[in-house]
């Protein structure tokens, strides 16, 4: 993948913001945009923090070998060992963005003047000039954008609800239930109703977004219809395609291919026969997530998909193993939320909540 990184900053040392783009190597399409508002620093300090926020962009999407291209002479030499890192604002910077570089399998470091850096400096520019509007006195600029100070993290977070849908005649047996497109039974209307209900109380909900099967779509709906929204549709947030295992209960499955079921449930690279691995789940819902935050970024989304989709998003938040996809459990009609920051980080603020089925 390509990483484009921009900073900027507005008086050197003044009110600052950085930009990043990850891009298909081969296709040039934008995989994530990021940006963000830092506060009162340096361009340099900007420009290094673009960076940052640009491979660790890459490393959710599962990039192995990276190119950057920058128009920071100082950061694209630093970072390649030609020059010397002696300011000591800069050392801990360069360390982060090492440490986050040693993921990839290769990268690599260019210099590239600012007419080919475009995208990148826009988005760093939009930073600023949002700070600019949210807050015109000196003290609101030089606070910066909204951030939970434990973690570090900056800019304004997208807030993902993530909503699994209610009862199918599959989830009655505990059958895998992946393409299969099921209707929710009386039992799974009530609960996307009581969910629905919940739901509307908060504010803001900007857009209602589901997967396109329909047990996800009847369960969306009950909610859009509350708060005057439309379903928006992502193919991204479809269930985990089960292959023969389709229907099936665990125990069928494990007669019917006990070798392949035994790998699958350890190897998140196993795919069930005819069907989708779980590392493919992954890549697919790193790619939704980040079209989804590239439309809707900085608002409050609700998400109703499914059992691997919302485990793989959470799993993501976390930045955890793949053992975390086969030790959390998910109800019908749970409730999770996590916020992702423009920056890279995130914060999961609820995991599997069903009180509003009591």
């Amino acid at each position: 993948m390509i990483v484009e990184a921009d900073g900027g900053s507005r008086g050197n040392p003044g009110p600052a913001g950085y930009g990043a783009v990850v891009r298909d190597e081969l296709t040039g399409e934008t995989l994530a945009e990021r940006k963000g508002f830092i506060g009162v620093a340096t361009n340099n300090v900007a420009e290094y923090q673009g960076l940052i926020a640009g491979l660790r962009a890459a490393r959710e999407l599962n990039a192995e070998t990276v190119h950057v291209r920058m128009d920071s002479k100082l950061v694209v030499e630093q970072m390649s060992g030609r020059w010397k890192i002696k300011h000591p604002s800069m050392q801990p910077l360069a360390r982060e963005a090492q440490e986050v570089a040693s993921a990839f399998g290769k990268i690599t470091y260019e210099w590239i003047p600012r007419e080919r850096n475009k995208q990148a400096d826009r988005l760093a520019n939009e930073a600023m000039d949002a700070q600019g509007k949210a807050g015109n006195e000196p003290e609101a600029k030089a606070e910066g954008a909204k951030q939970p100070h434990w973690s570090g993290a900056m800019g304004e977070p997208t807030r993902v609800i993530l909503l699994r849908h209610g009862q199918t005649r599959l989830s009655v047996d505990r059958r895998y239930s992946g393409r299969g497109d099921h209707p929710l039974t009386e039992l799974g209307l009530e609960q996307a109703e009581r969910a629905a209900a919940r739901l509307s109380k908060m504010d803001g909900i900007a857009a209602v977004i589901s997967s396109p099967l329909q047990r996800a779509q009847q369960t969306a709906k009950k909610l859009a219809d509350r708060i005057g929204l439309e379903v928006v549709t992502h193919q991204g947030l479809i269930e985990t395609d089960f292959g023969t295992w389709e229907g099936l209960t665990f125990a069928e499955a494990s007669e019917q291919d006990p070798e392949v079921h035994r790998r699958w449930l350890g190897d998140t690279s196993v795919k069930p026969p005819n069907g989708e691995s779980f590392d493919e789940v992954h890549a697919r819902v790193r790619k939704a997530r980040a079209d989804i935050i590239s439309r809707y970024g900085g608002k409050t989304l609700v998400l109703v998909s499914h059992v691997t989709p919302i485990k793989t998003m959470l799993r993501q938040a976390l930045d955890v193993g793949p053992q975390f996809l086969f030790r959390m459990h998910l109800d019908l009609t749970g409730v999770s939320i996590a916020e992702f920051y423009p920056d890279g980080h995130a914060s999961v603020k609820l995991v599997n909540d069903t009180s509003h089925l009591g």
